[in-house]
């Protein structure tokens, strides 16, 4: 089973830039979709991006358009989310998981997480 551990979350104020990361303990191409997702106190979780491990293709939900931008990087088995103009509403913690838009909230094996704080 995939296992998958998000890094690079931070304290930053608003505007400001910070690029998480995913490390997957296997080959993570061989799932149709990668994703980013997130969930803020008292919120349910919430899918933010996503990236088709074939064509490279990537899609984001409207608030996070032009601000973030998800990638891989096969190579080395990552998955990454470089997220620019942060704002307090961005504050959560960030997951992430080999699922798609229509699937992902059958996904139960969640890892840990990476923390986003940002200030106004």
């Amino acid at each position: 089973q995939l296992q998958l551990v998000e890094s690079g979350g931070d304290s930053v104020e608003a505007g400001g830039s910070l690029r998480l990361s995913c490390s997957a303990s296997d080959y993570f191409w061989k799932y149709v979709c990668m994703g980013w997702f997130r969930q803020a106190p008292g919120k349910e979780r919430e899918d933010v991006a996503y990236i088709y491990t074939g064509s490279g293709k990537t899609t984001y939900v409207d608030s996070v358009k032009g601000r973030f931008t998800i990638s891989q990087d096969k190579a080395n088995k990552m998955v990454y989310l470089q997220m620019n103009m942060l704002k307090p509403e961005d504050t959560a913690t960030y997951y992430c998981a080999p699922a798609c838009a229509n699937r992902w909230r059958e996904y139960g094996d969640w890892g840990q997480g990476t923390q986003v704080t940002v200030s106004s």
